[in-house]
């Protein structure tokens, strides 16, 4: 009972955290790249307009700068204090790539903001829109070397198991960074904070358009953001599409809570809305909806590249499918039991010296290797996710996508012809979008990461044998000093950009 707490909070701690730190990264993403994209046309027409329009996006970008920094320290350092067990097993592997973002990424960042921020007036021109873009891409860059490593949580490769350390040790460097799992999340990623940024823009121009204040600088703004985010749009539907490949190929398990589906077949289509029946079990009979709207095919084709192709349910992945050689849980949990049991015969017979028993201890751990961490499981139902918080958020995330690209393309095609004045009601939309960019941001990150549950490294170590040894008070505690100190930040930050907005464009 201790240990099942021990669990559930300190996952609960993290996702806190994790949540928290998304609310200030993608505006991160986004914002940086149209800052540098407003000064760039600063200083190729000269016109003063868009060095006041960059300096004032510029002060919300830094406010926000500074607090998401806060809660992403937090995070790391609660690899060590909450899952040593994890840091021990997968930090060779893990460490790497953000030590790199570290040394090669923050670092750059961090110098340049103090550049871009307060080198107006000290600095060139084009030195500082140097330093500008150097912070965009340094931002950016620490995006991918973290994305490398939670990428390599979801699709392990390039990795070896040191059976007489217990740990996993990188093999191939360049498998870890050129996973295609990482650099599909990374693009898919980078996208949504791109998207971010550009509806933090057009809401914050557009309620400068409904008060009749900044109007100039607000239609400016408004046509950068509005074609920035229309094209990184396209790039966040593109990258989606491939990430859900990615997911397919080796994910089946949150491919099948992502769609509600229990029982594997051909031709899959894709259901656009849908209500799930909540009485249904694994294993049952029931049916899957309430109700549901269904695109013919589409699941298939995103999956697999193919209309016909076979796409495995949530029964085919816990209970077997001969027909379509999909091994049930229960046999690679009994497979999984054999490694375990053959690695603690093998260490025995090491310190005994009884190097023949360690030798065929080694060969039986090596056949069973892959379903190593299945053998930590009690259940073979353990290996879904859960399937209403799966499905929900991924559904929440493309619905939202989908109203997002409606919304850049009509407010930009308005700019442009000269007829957005006058329309409220489509700027009230306008600013309404910020929020459910957030959501949309969130909603992602949930299918990520309860998707993959029950297992912190896919297929090769559960959560449960991930925490540290602390005491479920300790967690308890922090979770809730967390959960205070990240919300005050929140409303912190939160008020001091309403009372920069309210400020107006001319006060900067």
């Amino acid at each position: 009972m201790e240990d099942a707490l021990l669990i559930d909070w300190s996952r609960a701690q993290f996702a806190l955290t994790a949540l928290y730190h998304w609310l200030f990264v993608p505006l991160t993403l986004g914002l940086a790249f149209i800052i540098a994209i407003m000064e760039t046309i600063y200083v190729k027409t000269g016109n003063v307009v868009w060095k006041e329009i960059t300096k004032f996006w510029m002060t919300l970008f830094a406010i926000n700068f500074a607090i998401g920094l806060a809660t992403g320290i937090i995070m790391e350092f609660e690899f060590g204090t909450n899952w040593s067990n994890y840091s021990w097993i997968v930090g060779d592997i893990f460490g790497a790539p953000l030590a790199i973002e570290g040394l090669m990424a923050f670092f750059m960042e961090s110098t340049f903001f103090a550049v871009m921020f307060f080198g107006w007036e000290k600095v060139s021109k084009k030195m500082h829109l140097l330093s500008t873009w150097l912070v965009a891409i340094g931002s950016n860059l620490s995006a991918l070397w973290i994305l490398v490593a939670n990428g390599w949580m979801q699709h392990p490769v390039g990795m070896e198991f040191n059976v007489d350390t217990a740990r996993f040790e990188m093999a191939n460097f360049w498998d870890v960074l050129f996973n295609p799992n990482a650099y599909s999340k990374f693009l898919h990623t980078i996208g949504s904070g791109y998207v971010m940024g550009s509806l933090f823009v057009v809401g914050i121009s557009a309620w400068y358009l409904l008060k009749g204040r900044d109007v100039v600088k607000a239609k400016k703004s408004i046509v950068v953001g509005a074609t920035f985010g229309l094209i990184t749009s396209v790039f966040l539907i593109v990258s989606g599409d491939e990430s859900a490949h990615e997911v397919a190929l080796n994910q089946p398990t949150k491919l099948a809570a992502m769609e509600g589906l229990y029982d594997g077949h051909g031709r899959v289509g894709i259901v656009a809305v849908g209500q799930l029946n909540s009485d249904k079990e694994i294993g049952d009979k029931s049916e899957e909806f309430a109700w549901s709207l269904e695109v013919p095919y589409a699941l298939s084709f995103l999956g697999f590249h193919d209309m016909n192709a076979f796409v495995p349910g949530i029964n085919d992945l816990v209970y077997g499918n001969e027909a379509e050689s999909i091994e049930s849980a229960k046999s690679k949990i009994e497979k999984g039991k054999v490694a375990i049991e053959a690695l603690k015969t093998y260490k025995e017979a090491k310190k005994s010296g009884d190097e023949a028993k360690a030798q065929t201890a080694l060969e039986t751990f090596r056949t069973h290797e892959n379903y190593f961490g299945y053998g930590y499981l009690k259940d073979e139902k353990e290996i879904i996710p859960p399937v209403a918080l799966t499905f929900y958020s991924f559904h929440i995330m493309v619905g939202l996508g989908s109203w997002f690209f409606l919304l850049f393309f009509v407010i930009l095609y308005l700019s442009m012809v000269n007829k957005l004045d006058g329309k409220k009601m489509l700027l009230r939309l306008a600013v309404f979008s910020i929020p459910l960019g957030y959501i949309a941001g969130e909603t992602g990150w949930i299918v990520a990461e309860v998707g993959r549950q029950p297992w912190v490294i896919q297929d090769m170590l559960p959560v449960g044998m991930a925490t540290s040894n602390v005491s479920v008070t300790a967690v308890q505690t922090t979770f809730w000093l967390f959960a205070i100190i990240f919300t005050v930040l929140m409303i912190a930050e939160i008020k001091i950009m309403l009372t920069q907005i309210k400020n107006g464009m001319e006060a900067h």
